[in-house]
C-alpha cells in the first residue's frame, strides 16, 4: 500500500506561492493539530452567536456512525492537508503561501484524535493515534492509520471514473467512501464506536491559534529543522498560526519521532484550549468573533451532530478537566517486509488500554486484574533464539511488567505454559490469556503472586513470527516499545516544556 496517495484536479489559475519566510516547504501535513479544540469553541459562545455559527457549518452524511448509547459522546477529529475550505472554496493566495501549500492536494489524515466526552459534560479526553500506526484498512488490507482515508478516496474515485461517472459525483462518493474507512479503521484499532465526526482543515489551525492572540510554548532545548521550518529558542514563547505550523510539524531530530511531535500538538492543544476557556478570551466579542469565524470557515461536522445540545452538555468543562493521551505503542521503529517504515500496535492492547482509560477498566481486566501490577518472568525453552525477549517486549506492549528473561535451563519442556503457585491464580490467567491462551499449572515452590512463562518449540502467541498480527518478518530493527507517556491537561498554568 502506497505510504501516501494524492490525487490532481485543476485549480484555479494563481502567481506561485510566496516563498515561507523560514525556508522552503512542501505540500503540508498533519498541520491540523488544533482540531481537537474546534469543537470547544462553542463552550464560550453565546446563544445568538452559536446559532449564527452552526449556520454556516458545512455537514457531511452517511459515515455510518455510532448513537451515542455507551454513556458518552465519542468524536473523531482529523487534520486533513486541503487547499481549499471547509465550502469547497480555493484559498486565497496570501493563504496558500501562509500554509506553504501547492497544488497538489493531499489526502493523508495526519493528525487523528478520538475525543470521549461523559454525558456529564464535566471532561474530555482527547486520545491521539500515531498517523503511522500499522492497522487493518477496511477493504484494503494492511496499512498506516492515516493513510485510510486517501487510499480509499482514491481506489473508489478510479473505479467510479472508469465507470463513466463525472468528475464531481465521483469525487463526491469516494470522498464519503474515504472517511467511512477511516472511521472504521479508528473504531476497530480502539474498540470505541464513533458517534460523530469532525474534519479541519490547513487554515483552521492558524486561524484558531491568532483568533487567541496567539499560543504559548515551551521549549527544552533550542530547534533548529529546516524540512519543518523550526526555528526556535529554548524556554517559553508565543507563537502566531503561521510560526505553530513548524512546531507542531517537526518529527526530524526529535528523541522518538512521530510520537515526540504528538506530544508537541498535545501541549499545544492543551494551552489553546486553557486561553479559550480563559476569561480575557471569552469576555472579548472580537476573539469571540474570531474563533466563530475560524470554525464556520474551516471546519466540516456530520449532520447528526446537534451542536447547541453539545455546547450545554460542555456548559460545566473546566480546562483542567480536558486531557490528552496517546495509545500505547509496540515499537515504534517497526518495518514491513517492503520496507517501509510503520508503528506496530497491538489492537488488543490499544483497546484495552482505551476501555481503562474512558472508564470502562472492567473490560481491561482479566479476574479483576490490572496488568500494570503483574510480573512475568519469561524463559526460552525452545529452539528458536531471542524468543524470550521478544515475548517480553510483546507482553509490555500489554501492559505488563518483565523480570527475568532468559534461557530455560532445568531440562527439556514438549509444550508452552505459565506456571503459578496454583493453577486458578488471576495474575497468571490474564498473562496466559495475553500470550494467546496458554495453559496455567501449578508449580511447587512458586510464591502466590509468582508467574513464570515457559516457551517451548509450539509458541505461536504474541512475540513469534507465527503470532505476529503484522507482517514484520522482514524487519532489521530491535522493537521499540513505547509505554503511554503521562496525560497533558489543559488545566494547567503556563505550557508544559518539551523537546
Amino acid at each position: 500500500m502506497p505510504e501516501s496517495t494524492r490525487v490532481s484536479r485543476p485549480l484555479p489559475s494563481r502567481r506561485p506561492a510566496a516563498r515561507a519566510r523560514r525556508g522552503r516547504f512542501g505540500p503540508l501535513r498533519g498541520l491540523a493539530a488544533a482540531a481537537a479544540v474546534a469543537v470547544l469553541v462553542v463552550t464560550g459562545l453565546g446563544w445568538q452567536q452559536v446559532d449564527a455559527l452552526t449556520s454556516t457549518i458545512d455537514r457531511i452524511g452517511n459515515l455510518g456512525l455510532g448513537g451515542g448509547k455507551d454513556g458518552a459522546v465519542d468524536i473523531l477529529m482529523v487534520g486533513i492537508d486541503s487547499r481549499t475550505d471547509a465550502h469547497g472554496n480555493p484559498l486565497t493566495e496570501s493563504e496558500r503561501a501562509m500554509l506553504h501549500a501547492g497544488d497538489e492536494e493531499g489526502l493523508n489524515t495526519d493528525t487523528i484524535l478520538l475525543i470521549r466526552v461523559p454525558n456529564d459534560g464535566r471532561s474530555a479526553t482527547a486520545i491521539s493515534i500515531p498517523r503511522d500506526s500499522y492497522v487493518d484498512i477496511p477493504g484494503m488490507g494492511k496499512g498506516k492509520i492515516n493513510s485510510a482515508f486517501g487510499v480509499t478516496k482514491f481506489t473508489e474515485q478510479q473505479k467510479l471514473l472508469g465507470k463513466g461517472s463525472d468528475w464531481d459525483t465521483a469525487d463526491r462518493k469516494s470522498t464519503e467512501s474515504g472517511r467511512q474507512a477511516l472511521i472504521k479503521s479508528v473504531a476497530n484499532l480502539t474498540g470505541i464506536t464513533v458517534d460523530h465526526y469532525a474534519e479541519v482543515g490547513l487554515l483552521g489551525f492558524v486561524l484558531l491559534t491568532d483568533a487567541v492572540g496567539g499560543v504559548e510554548v515551551c521549549l527544552n532545548k533550542a530547534v533548529y529543522e529546516p524540512m519543518s521550518g523550526a526555528d526556535f529558542p529554548a524556554g517559553k514563547q508565543r507563537l502566531d498560526g503561521a510560526e505553530a505550523l513548524s512546531f507542531v510539524r517537526q518529527r526530524h531530530e526529535l528523541p522518538r519521532g512521530d510520537l515526540d511531535r504528538i506530544v508537541r500538538q498535545q501541549v499545544y492543544m492543551a494551552q489553546l484550549v486553557h486561553q479559550i476557556l480563559s476569561a480575557n478570551t471569552l469576555t472579548n466579542p472580537g476573539r469571540l468573533q474570531q474563533l466563530s469565524d475560524a470554525v464556520g470557515r474551516t471546519i466540516v461536522i456530520d449532520d447528526g451532530w446537534n451542536v447547541l445540545d453539545f455546547m450545554q452538555q460542555l456548559k460545566d468543562l473546566s480546562g483542567g478537566q480536558v486531557k490528552f493521551e496517546t495509545i500505547p505503542v509496540q515499537d515504534l521503529n517497526a518495518t514491513t517486509d517492503a520496507g517501509e517504515s510503520v508503528v506496530q500496535v497491538d489492537p488488543k492492547a490499544v483497546s484495552k488500554y482505551v476501555a481503562k482509560m474512558v472508564g470502562r477498566g472492567e473490560d481491561e481486566k482479566k479476574d479483576g486484574v490490572d496488568p500494570a501490577t503483574v510480573t512475568a518472568d519469561i524463559f526460552n525453552a525452545s529452539s528458536v533464539g531471542g524468543l524470550a525477549g521478544q515475548v517480553s517486549q510483546a507482553l509490555a506492549g500489554k501492559g505488563f511488567r518483565t523480570g527475568t528473561v532468559d534461557n530455560w535451563i532445568g531440562g527439556p519442556i514438549q509444550s508452552s505454559r505459565v506456571l503459578a503457585a496454583s493453577a486458578t491464580d488471576p495474575k497468571a490467567r490474564a498473562v496466559a490469556e495475553a500470550l494467546g491462551g496458554l495453559p496455567v499449572l501449578s508449580e511447587a515452590g512458586l510464591s502466590t503472586g509468582s508467574v513464570r512463562v515457559l516457551l517451548a518449540s509450539d509458541y505461536s502467541g504474541p512475540g513469534s513470527s507465527a503470532g505476529s498480527t503484522f507482517d514484520f518478518t522482514g524487519s532489521s530493527t530491535t522493537p521499540t516499545p513505547v509505554p503511554p507517556a503521562p496525560p497533558i491537561d489543559a488545566g494547567q498554568n503556563g505550557p508544559k516544556c518539551v523537546n
